[in-house]
């Protein structure tokens, strides 16, 4: 098999109504990614997951560096060409962000043809684990630009489907109307819900170990991304203060800054997300670093669960998986919750064949 053509594209996917956590304000989700086409008629599908801004970057880095180094080669030889990317002329200026995304694009297109190849979902051409169902926890509920009153209602409704656990957003300026929002729905969805709070690193270590204290009372599952990602010291810090544990990732961009989180004990829920990492192939060794240090992944789905609901049922120590169901509908196998389950995905591939119809309406030129 060989790939006789690859080119970039860039959806941007109404999000309704619009969303607001610390850091951002999203009107869209941005699928900016690669479509390859083989001398064997299989088509591959990969991208990135943004706010719907900088993806003419990731999709110019696509076109210009990484597509056309792709015609010719085997599919199957992804990890060769991983490294032929990884270390080819973008090397230079830069080793995560814009890179590592577009990078990751092309690695989750390769998998998909491969899967596709052998007519298995990517979940069994990786090896099973989780042979039925993965547990899902709901974040689509708990946004910043919630009223409390709306808060409380989505995340009620969210339990009425079936979810036994959510997160919701904090980090406002002032940390006592936070400590007030996570009070209240505690009290609204009682104590055997599973709760996790999310800063999106708009604390710094002050407010963190004085605020995180305060919150250990409403038994938080985890306190994500509390702190400037690049910060491992003072998560660390925090970590080794605070009970509530620690989970980050989003912004992780390789498998180095995550060993040396995990090595200065600065993590213990593991959100590697397949879309800022380089793809499936890095994912997979995050996850199996996490492993040797019997840390549970938990990722971030930049990808909104197409990609990692076949990772998680892959992987041993991947425990769950975040729900948000933006963009499911432009898929042809859409990731699926059901009573609080994701249910594995049946048709090869790797769940990123998007409808034409979307494809088209989407679609940025």
């Amino acid at each position: 098999m060989k790939i006789i053509s690859a080119e970039s594209f860039i959806l941007h996917v109404p999000i309704t109504p619009p969303i607001t956590d610390a850091i951002n304000v999203a009107t869209h989700w941005g699928v900016t990614g690669i479509r390859i086409v083989t001398d064997e008629g299989i088509t591959g599908y990969g991208y990135t997951g943004t706010c719907a801004n900088g993806d003419e970057m990731i999709a110019q880095t696509i076109d210009r560096y990484y597509a056309p180094a792709l015609i010719g080669k085997d599919p199957f030889m992804v990890k060769q060409i991983w490294d032929e990317l990884r270390f080819g002329p973008m090397h230079w200026i830069g080793r995560a962000g814009i890179t590592h995304m577009a990078l990751a694009a092309v690695d989750i297109a390769l998998w998909d043809i491969m899967s596709k190849s052998v007519n298995k979902p990517l979940w069994q051409y990786l090896g099973g684990h989780k042979p039925d169902k993965i547990k899902a926890y709901n974040t689509n509920g708990g946004w910043l630009n919630w009223s409390k009153e709306r808060l409380i209602s989505d995340m009620s409704a969210i339990l009425e489907e079936g979810f036994t656990a959510v997160k919701m957003k904090v980090g406002l300026p002032d940390s006592r109307e936070d400590f007030d929002r996570v009070k209240a729905v505690r009290k609204a969805i009682g104590d055997d819900i599973g709760l996790m709070i999310d800063v999106n690193q708009q604390w710094n270590i002050t407010t963190a170990m004085t605020w995180g204290k305060k919150l250990e009372q409403f038994d938080l599952i985890w306190l994500e991304e509390p702190l400037n990602p690049d910060d491992i010291g003072n998560h660390r810090k925090l970590a080794d203060e605070l009970n509530v544990p620690i989970a980050l990732g989003e912004h992780v961009y390789n498998k180095y800054a995550f060993r040396d989180y995990i090595e200065r004990g600065a993590v213990e829920y593991v959100q590697v997300d397949v879309t800022r990492v380089a793809g499936v192939t890095e994912w997979l060794q995050v996850a199996g670093l996490a492993a040797a240090y019997d840390l549970p992944v938990c990722p971030h789905v930049g990808d909104m669960g197409q990609i990692h609901q076949h990772l998680v049922a892959a992987t041993p120590n991947a425990i769950m998986l975040e729900y948000i169901p933006w963009i499911r509908h432009i898929f042809e196998e859409p990731a699926t919750v059901k009573d609080g389950f994701y249910v594995l995905p049946q048709q090869p591939g790797a769940s990123t064949t998007i409808i034409p119809r979307y494809f088209e309406e989407y679609r940025v030129k």
